[in-house]
């Protein structure tokens, strides 16, 4: 098992108790069932992520390191602007790789599968469709060699992303001033909450990843008060069958979800 792995058990662990005692939508039933049901797409996306991307991708990262080629191969500056850069433009990408996931028709028929989840959680942080992560691994062998990042920076910039996905997915009752300071500089969960609104306007917003200005900078950013008032999910995606690993492998093919599909706030 992998360093990575047994990190993202961890903070999935300390998540899980933490929206036991401390839960900020409360009410929900078959959280074991529910968690499982994303843990197990979240498992079978790795294995197939790492089985047909991850040599592909050490492959064009070397290759441009090699030449080289690529923006921070360009730039003559030290390892302490060189990293943090890289952070930042991978960062900004997956900005921009999210909101066309929102409004490429293809790309959100994949992309609503993490959506519909209306008992949003920290396991959904890893509830994305198979091919979601497929088409996200191709675009990134095109994105890494252009930027001239190295598979040490992508490995280290996912070691810290992943734990802030997690932990602004989950369900922990987090104090609106901590979650405000934190908001700063990280995504929250106060912030993310909105993101999964069915209200489209809130669906298509807050879409950064790892730092939160990205949605300030290009006024994305949408707020609640009272995260308690939002109705997560999609219209459509209630049943119980689109909640097993069953369920969210064939939803993408049922007759096409409008992109950012969700109803109006009453």
């Amino acid at each position: 098992m992998s360093e990575k792995s047994i990190a993202a058990g961890v903070v999935l662990g300390l998540l899980w108790m933490g929206e036991s005692l401390a839960p900020m939508f409360e009410g929900r039933d078959r959280r074991a069932a529910h968690g499982a049901a994303n843990l197990a797409l979240g498992i079978l996306n790795a294995l197939l992520a790492s089985f047909l991307l991850a040599g592909l991708i050490l492959f064009v990262t070397e290759w441009a390191r090699s030449r080289p080629f690529g923006l921070l191969h360009w730039l003559t500056a030290p390892p302490w602007v060189i990293w943090p850069a890289a952070f930042l433009l991978f960062d900004f990408w997956q900005y921009v790789w999210h909101r066309l996931n929102h409004a490429i028709p293809l790309l959100w028929r994949f992309h609503s599968v993490h959506h519909s989840d209306g008992d949003l959680d920290a396991t959904s942080g890893v509830r994305f469709h198979t091919l979601e992560i497929l088409l996200s691994g191709t675009a990134r062998l095109a994105v890494l060699p252009l930027l001239g990042m190295t598979v040490e920076q992508l490995l280290l910039y996912e070691a810290v992303v992943l734990p802030v996905v997690l932990f602004h997915h989950s369900n922990v009752r987090v104090p609106q001033r901590l979650d405000r300071a934190l908001r700063s500089v990280i995504v929250t969960p106060w912030m993310h909450w909105v993101h999964h609104s069915r209200w489209q306007p809130e669906t298509d917003s807050n879409f950064s990843s790892l730092f939160s200005w990205w949605d300030r900078i290009f006024r994305t950013l949408r707020s609640r008060d009272d995260p308690t008032t939002i109705d997560l999910g999609l219209d459509g995606y209630d049943e119980r069958e689109w909640r097993a690993l069953s369920g969210m492998l064939v939803s993408p093919f049922r007759s096409r979800p409008r992109v950012g599909e969700a109803s109006e706030l009453e």
